[in-house]
């Protein structure tokens, strides 16, 4: 199965809520991530948050289009518990 990102949400500093198409959500800090070129204006706050879904990649975009696989995203994130 193919894992995509569904949904986004700015958290604080270089922080994001995901959830995933296995209907999993996931916190991940992609602050030690945001090097290279392509990433760079990522570290201003203001672009970062930024972000969207792009639907026919099933991942995070930025408008420079900076991305993250959304098999990274899944590994690397942190399970989010939701309430019901």
């Amino acid at each position: 199965m193919f894992i995509r990102v569904d949904s986004v949400r700015p958290l604080e500093g270089y922080s994001l809520r995901l959830g995933f198409s296995d209907g999993t959500i996931r916190d991940i800090d992609l602050s030690g991530e945001l090097y290279g070129e392509v990433f760079e204006p990522l570290k201003y706050p203001q672009f970062f948050r930024s972000v969207a879904v792009n639907p026919e990649t099933g991942t995070i975009e930025w408008p420079n289009g900076a991305d993250f696989a959304p098999e990274f995203l899944h590994e690397h994130g942190t399970p989010v518990h939701q309430v019901a």
